[in-house]
């Protein structure tokens, strides 16, 4: 690593956050004529790969100047009044919780970013209905794209509650018209469903803040985290913890508030589910983590076993939601069986927080930033399927399509297995660390819970991971293997722009799983002070 000043890493912070949002502006703008090359469309394309990865390289300079040897402490800190009668600051920062999940953000938006610029040149982006309209030109995608990623880099950068809630309601908009204007078929019910449930979720979670900001008397997350709630009474810390946990259960998301994510994730483009996945999700799970754990720990611990419960159940419900779209003749969709997959995996990250120990938190943001890696490679996989199939039905991909795509695309095929076994966590892959602790967490919870229970809600969740195993071997015995079907149109292999743009998460998910340490080691000292009260 290297020595970069503090000032530097201040200045990096907030154009990692706000870079996006001035990005987006740009992309409204004319291009200058020497940048539009053969194609307006194109250039504004090209604007987008070029914020994007400025953002990236800014957020690798972060990790690189980052002290690895105190990732508990607060670093890159900005802190400047923003409302003195409230007490609302600007206050920016990052630990080692916070900095996975921005390097995650960073590297998925730019890869989402170059994947659409090369696809142009394959298929454009087409108007759904006739005529010009502004809101579905490339223009308004990569303007959407970048305020998406500035909402979310803010979600994990913001230090104060109100800011934190500001930054968690910036997605719903650009994530709203990317379903409902890029979208496939059903598109607007979807995006509806969408922002009907999160808004209606932070409608609460919003309550919730105010309470915490207004009881403790102040908004600051660091100085609430130092607290450790002693300064919230616990009918104060039981109230606020079922209303922000509501809100943050409906973006994790958990079972039963799961409705609108198979929806909207079978309807969204592929870019749109791998960004819904890959991050948005992360954003409701490191609520829990950095707001309700450390700022008001009794509440949480009196909610802990029934977040457990239903964390238990959506991850076996999720596994046989699966299993029934997996089935021969089911007419199960490829996209809505990783949507379902999600609310199991999500539901080990949730867990591993509701045993509020250093075991199972760790394990949990070990999960979020295995999940983003993993699954945000599965949908980009599914949508080279579709594009070249035609279709996402898994009966239509299996008999007739796709069918064999270990003879057929035989590196599409390899990358499907790949994708597929990471997610059922083998041994050896980034998907395996997470789930394996926070089962060793629920195996010896905290010791205000009750141990008998975990062990139950541990012994259900194992037998969630033989589930998992199950879909996911169907789906590559169904897709991947058997002699290709008479007939049978050609399939493209994976293109170079593809390459590209997937080979940075396998490599990732395989240094995650052969290293864990890589992770761990930033956020295990982080835990560890947040849970005993404070984070400086």
């Amino acid at each position: 690593m290297i020595d970069i000043n503090e000032s530097v890493m201040q200045f990096l912070l907030a154009l990692v956050v706000v870079g996006p949002l001035l990005g987006a502006a740009a992309a409204l703008l004319p291009a200058p004529p020497g940048l539009k090359g053969k194609s307006p469309e194109q250039a504004v394309l090209r604007h987008g790969v070029t914020v994007t990865g400025a953002v990236l390289v800014a957020a690798i300079a972060l990790v690189l100047g980052f002290d690895h040897d105190h990732p508990s402490k607060m670093q890159a800190s900005t802190d400047i009044s923003w409302i003195p009668a409230l007490d609302v600051r600007i206050h920016l920062g990052i630990d080692g919780i916070s900095l996975p999940l921005l390097v995650l953000t960073a590297l998925l938006t730019f890869l989402c970013a170059l994947y659409s610029y090369f696809k142009q040149r394959h298929e454009r982006l087409t108007p759904r209905t006739s005529g010009p309209n502004p809101s579905q030109s490339p223009k308004a995608f990569v303007a959407l794209l970048l305020v998406l990623e500035s909402g979310t880099l803010a979600t994990f950068a913001v230090l104060d509650l109100v800011l934190f809630f500001l930054a968690f309601e910036t997605v719903l908009i650009p994530m709203y018209f990317l379903i409902a204007r890029w979208g496939g078929e059903a598109r607007a019910g979807a995006a509806w469903k969408f922002i009907l449930f999160t808004l209606l979720g932070s409608v609460v979670m919003l309550l919730g803040l105010l309470l915490i900001g207004l009881s403790a008397g102040t908004f600051d997350m660091v100085a609430l985290a130092t607290d450790n709630g002693r300064s919230l009474t616990t009918s104060v810390q039981v109230i606020a913890v079922l209303a922000i946990g509501i809100g943050l259960a409906v973006k994790t998301p958990m079972w039963p508030l799961h409705s609108w994510l198979p929806d909207a994730h079978t309807a969204a483009p592929t870019v749109g589910s791998v960004l819904l996945a890959g991050v948005l999700l992360k954003m409701g799970t490191y609520g829990f983590v950095r707001i309700l754990l450390p700022a008001a720990p009794d509440g949480f611990r009196t909610f802990a076993p029934y977040l457990a419960a239903f964390a238990v159940v959506g991850i076996v419900y999720g596994s046989l939601a699966c299993l029934a779209l997996a089935r021969r003749g089911a007419q199960g969709d490829l996209k809505r069986l990783v949507a379902y997959s999600s609310v199991g995996h999500m539901g080990f990250v949730l867990l591993g927080i509701a045993t509020t120990t250093p075991t199972g938190v760790n394990g949990a943001l070990f999960a979020n930033v295995a999940h983003g890696l993993i699954t945000g490679l599965l949908f980009f996989l599914v949508g080279a399927l579709k594009d070249r199939t035609g279709t996402t039905d898994l009966d239509s991909v299996a008999e007739k399509s796709g069918h064999a795509l270990y003879g057929r695309a035989p590196r599409l095929g390899g990358l499907l297995a790949f994708a597929a076994v990471a997610s059922l966590g083998l041994p050896g892959l980034a998907g395996f660390w997470g789930e394996m602790l926070a089962l060793f967490g629920a195996f010896d919870p905290h010791d205000d819970l009750s141990r008998p229970a975990f062990l139950t809600f541990m012994a259900v969740a194992a037998f969630g991971t033989l589930l998992t195993a199950a879909y996911m071997l169907i789906v590559v015995r169904r897709v991947c293997m058997g002699a290709p079907p008479q007939q049978a149109p050609k399939l493209t292999d994976v293109r170079t722009y593809e390459f590209a743009a997937w080979t940075p998460l396998v490599v990732l998910t395989v240094v995650a799983g052969l290293w864990p340490r890589t992770l761990l080691g930033l956020t295990d000292p982080a835990v560890q002070q947040l849970l005993s009260g404070g984070t400086r």
